[in-house]
């Protein structure tokens, strides 16, 4: 009875430690990060949390209509916080109404919902992270932005089912 009851708590220990190892998704899997484009901005929303920071943000297209879109930042808490992007200083740089241009990757499922895989202020400058070296194109303006097309769409989506 005593072994059949170790067993029982090994087991569970073992199951619940494996889920928290896989609690984690890769963002590769939900958003297009080899398709990015940038777009200027205005923060509506931004919430430094964990595992990832999000933020709500409103874009205008060329015909003057107001999108709202959805977003986390691929880099978490910690990270940030390391490179000097602290709580209070990434709040008081994203506070709603500030203008911004975001380098984005469309979710997979295609909308208004993406990965933000760098931040600008209107200088310029890299805000809220340290990846510099992103590359965008250039989508401010056109309406939805960059949205998954074909096969790029969910992995294991069939092309009938888009």
């Amino acid at each position: 009875m005593k072994h059949a009851l170790r067993a029982t708590l090994l087991g569970s220990m073992l199951l619940a430690v494996s889920s928290l190892a896989f609690a984690h998704h890769g963002s590769a899997i939900s958003y297009d990060t080899t398709h990015l484009w940038s777009t200027w901005a205005t923060v509506t929303a931004f919430s430094y949390q964990n595992p990832h920071p999000t933020m709500t943000f409103d874009r205008t297209t060329k015909d003057g209509t107001v999108e709202h879109w959805v977003s986390e930042l691929l880099t978490n808490p910690s990270v940030l916080a390391r490179a000097g992007w602290t709580r209070g200083r990434s709040v008081d740089a994203l506070k709603s109404g500030t203008r911004v241009k975001l380098f984005v990757g469309t979710s997979r499922a295609g909308g208004h919902s993406g990965i933000v895989m760098k931040i600008e202020n209107d200088k310029g400058e890299n805000i809220v992270g340290d990846r510099g070296d992103v590359k965008a194109v250039d989508l401010d303006g056109v309406p939805d932005g960059l949205q998954p097309q074909g096969e790029k769409k969910l992995p294991g989506q069939s092309a009938s089912a888009q």
